[in-house]
């Protein structure tokens, strides 16, 4: 029986090393969500695959049913992104995009809505020289869409509505937490009334509102800082990517000198089935 061969538009999300010359690439595909499929001698020297599939790259892909993983058959670049490979800057925040739709979703849950967020994301990035804020839309938005959409509006112990005063922002707690509550809720971390109207501009999802708002450095800081710590509690887990966007930070500060990019995934070795009517592209 012929493998079943099918056509996606997918962006790469990141990619590990099988065997000898082989990839695994995680694709995350317009209809079929996320999937992982192998990209046979793409580590070869003459591969013509390999400047294809490239993270962050999105693609059309045709891949060939296998038994445990598909295969990669060809690919079509609609958009390399290579700008934001060879910028640091920008490149950090469109890893750390793509890193949290990977750790927020299962494989083939199909969601559409999340395949255009990234895509958005990616081109907002490449696109402006404020890369933070289309960083926080995109945190916002993945949580709202995925139904952990933090409480703004009353305080999340007592209920009562929020002063437009310094209150504070509790991860555990699941937003923010007005001033008489913020000792029984363990709530340290001051927010300021400004930060508050931005998450809750930032949670009604219309990008080109929030574009308009000039966001200066310190309110910057301080939503990354709550929304960081929200996304890490949501996902009991460190964001690997937001400590490459700290260090590209300190390699700025110090001189632009390049920082040390996070260590590559390990090596693993996985077998896959490769279709007879697979083709790869070398």
């Amino acid at each position: 029986m012929q493998p079943r061969v099918y056509k996606t538009p997918a962006i790469v999300l990141r990619q590990r090393r099988l065997a000898d010359a082989d990839k695994i690439l995680t694709l995350y595909t317009a209809r079929l969500g996320k999937i992982e499929a192998v990209a046979k001698g793409v580590r070869k020297s003459r591969s013509r695959l390999a400047g294809h599939v490239e993270p962050l790259s999105h693609a059309v892909f045709m891949l060939a049913q296998g038994k445990t993983l598909d295969v990669v058959t060809q690919v079509e670049t609609t958009e390399s992104f290579a700008a934001l490979r060879d910028d640091l800057e920008a490149m950090s925040r469109a890893l750390y995009a793509a890193e949290l739709v990977d750790k927020f979703t299962e494989p083939r849950a199909e969601n559409f809505a999340l395949y255009r967020l990234l895509l958005d994301t990616l081109r907002r990035i490449a696109a402006g020289a404020d890369m933070d804020t289309p960083l926080r839309f995109h945190e916002m938005a993945l949580l709202t869409h995925l139904g952990y959409t933090p409480e703004l509006d009353a305080c999340v112990a007592c209920r009562s509505r929020l002063e437009p005063v310094v209150n504070f922002w509790s991860a555990g707690a699941g937003g923010v937490v007005c001033r008489d509550c913020r000792v029984a809720q363990h709530a340290t971390r001051p927010i300021s009334p400004n930060a508050i109207k931005l998450l809750r501009l930032l949670r009604h999802g219309r990008w080109p509102d929030v574009a308009r708002i000039h966001v200066d450095a310190e309110l910057a800081l301080e939503l990354e800082r709550a929304l960081g710590e929200y996304v890490r509690w949501v996902l009991e887990r460190d964001v690997r990517s937001a400590a490459f966007i700290d260090a590209v930070r300190r390699g700025a500060r110090a001189g632009g000198r390049r920082p040390a990019e996070p260590a590559a995934p390990r090596e693993q070795t996985v077998q896959a089935d490769e279709p007879s009517a697979a083709l790869p592209i070398d």
